[in-house]
């Protein structure tokens, strides 16, 4: 991710998410390069990001903390790919760890995660607003 995808960033996050992320948010990502490795999936033929993923690496571990997929391009194996290129890269790298949040109400993040190896480790209470809900916390150990 670079800061001229900002705009596409933006337009997905802004459609993904009822509490969205900042533009400030996104650049504080760009520049944090010691910790956090913000990703775009761009469209070769459209030439614009439809996807991205931000995920931090702290020593063996992967923290998750933002994916998206452009809705006109869900339900295509996408966010499966961001997400097992993220796993397959930790692995390489010798992470043990990798965790995210999730709403409760989003189904199909659920699913997805699921399907990959998450698993329950617990529950955040009051985690997310606009609406509140609690955040299901998710791992997958890759030892």
């Amino acid at each position: 991710m670079e800061t001229r995808d900002l705009p596409d960033v933006l337009a997905i996050e802004n459609i993904s998410f009822p509490n969205p992320w900042h533009e400030t948010t996104f650049r504080g990502e760009i520049q944090n390069n010691d910790l956090s490795y913000p990703l775009v999936v761009i469209h070769r033929n459209l030439d614009k990001v439809i996807g991205y993923i931000v995920y931090w690496k702290i020593r063996e571990e992967v923290q998750i903390n933002n994916i998206a997929v452009h809705p006109d391009f869900k339900s295509m194996g996408i966010g499966e790919a961001i997400l097992g290129d993220v796993i397959e890269e930790a692995r390489a790298e010798s992470v043990h760890y990798i965790s995210l949040e999730v709403r409760p109400s989003n189904t199909a993040a659920r699913g997805l995660y699921a399907k990959l190896g998450f698993e329950l480790i617990g529950i955040r209470r009051n985690y997310y607003s606009n609406p509140d809900e609690d955040a299901i916390v998710l791992g997958m150990s890759l030892s």
